[in-house]
């Protein structure tokens, strides 16, 4: 005869449920990510060529809210409270941080603040030009989300390794990053020349190409830390953060460029190693008939 009754059984083989306030937990990261967003967008907005500090500081906003955008969806997986507000409202912070916030700054950084030139019309061009790539940049990125949010097995146009996760395309926060490592490469000393910030509209344009294209870009997921084997990712990892530290403006731009072209070659590699299609054979003249 059993020491319980059945009721009992049954309460203690059932699951505790997780306490509410677990749920909060994930949000609470993804509300620092939209505070980071927007400090950035005030930070911005204050700089000028005299204080190019300003743009500086909206640059490191942009790169503490790719960390925090990391942590929100770990933590939720972590504590199991993923939820359909936390995923909707983590697109909407992408968007705030990582689609206006670097377009409102590569648009004041690299446009805005050209000095005043005795062709004033070349100038107004070079601004309007600019207003037009951010924008562009801006529109990608609302785009990439809500790509990412619609399909369910999304599969690049350049397949990788079998069993490798691969983004379908530059994530939004990648795309951020860019701007903002260059951005904070330079001290946030915005462009004083009209030709730089042609260039610079042409690299906006690149990365937005990126954040719409098909390309594959490697997502990290399968790294699993917690994995003896790994543990040399965990060493790896943290004289990454090290030297992020000390020379945090090398160190960040180095690791958005090398991202950047590594989506770039794979899609290059892919495109000259795929083999050719053989000719179609020739079709029966009778089938015609």
């Amino acid at each position: 005869m059993s020491d319980h009754p059945p009721e009992s059984q049954h309460e203690i083989s059932r699951p505790r449920p997780r306490h509410k306030g677990l749920y909060i937990l994930p949000s609470l990261f993804t509300a620092i990510n939209i505070a980071a967003g927007y400090y950035a967008i005030s930070q911005a907005i204050l700089g000028t060529a005299s204080d190019p500090w300003h743009f500086d500081q909206a640059a490191k906003a942009i790169g503490f809210a790719i960390l925090f955008d990391g942590l929100d969806g770990r933590i939720a997986r972590l504590t199991n409270t993923v939820s359909a507000f936390g995923r909707e409202l983590d697109s909407l912070a992408d968007v705030i941080a990582f689609g206006i916030a670097p377009a409102i700054l590569a648009w004041l950084w690299g446009f805005r603040s050209l000095p005043v030139m005795d062709d004033s019309d070349l100038r107004g061009k070079v601004i309007q030009l600019g207003a037009i790539a951010t924008f562009v940049f801006l529109m990608a990125g609302a785009a990439r989300l809500a790509r990412f949010n619609i399909q369910t097995n999304p599969q690049p146009s350049n397949p990788g390794r079998p069993g490798r996760k691969y983004f379908v395309g530059m994530p939004i926060p990648a795309g951020a990053g860019v701007v903002a490592a260059l951005v904070h490469l330079v001290s946030g000393n915005p462009l004083q020349m009209w030709w730089l910030s042609i260039g610079w509209a042409v690299f906006v344009f690149a990365i937005a190409f990126l954040m719409v294209s098909t390309w594959r870009f490697y997502s990290f997921k399968e790294l699993n830390l917690g994995q003896p084997r790994n543990f040399r990712w965990i060493i790896v990892f943290g004289g990454i953060i090290a030297l992020g530290w000390f020379f945090s403006r090398y160190v960040l731009f180095l690791i958005a460029l090398v991202y950047t072209l590594a989506g770039v070659l794979a899609r290059l590699s892919f495109v000259f190693r795929r083999p050719s299609l053989p000719p179609a054979p020739p079709q029966d003249e009778a089938s015609h008939a």
